[in-house]
């Protein structure tokens, strides 16, 4: 059972890695909503022993996290 957390793990900060490098051509904003949702989907994997429910719940609370943390200021 280890062995597939670390796997996955693995697997998820690959993924990040490499979809964060697409962000280039992306808003300040929209590049922290990514980067809020990949860190909350890692975290959320983590704090739930790898339950898909918990990868997707905290990469929406990442994203928008991220998202709410780089508005511009009024």
């Amino acid at each position: 059972m280890k062995t597939i957390q670390n796997f996955a793990l693995s697997a998820a900060t690959a993924v990040l890695v490499l979809g964060l490098s697409g962000c280039a051509g992306m808003s300040r904003q929209g590049q922290n909503t990514a980067v809020g949702a990949g860190v909350g989907a890692v975290g959320g994997a983590l704090l739930t022993g790898g339950s898909a429910l918990g990868t997707v719940g905290g990469a929406a609370v990442g994203g928008v996290i991220g998202h709410e943390a780089s508005k511009p200021s009024r």
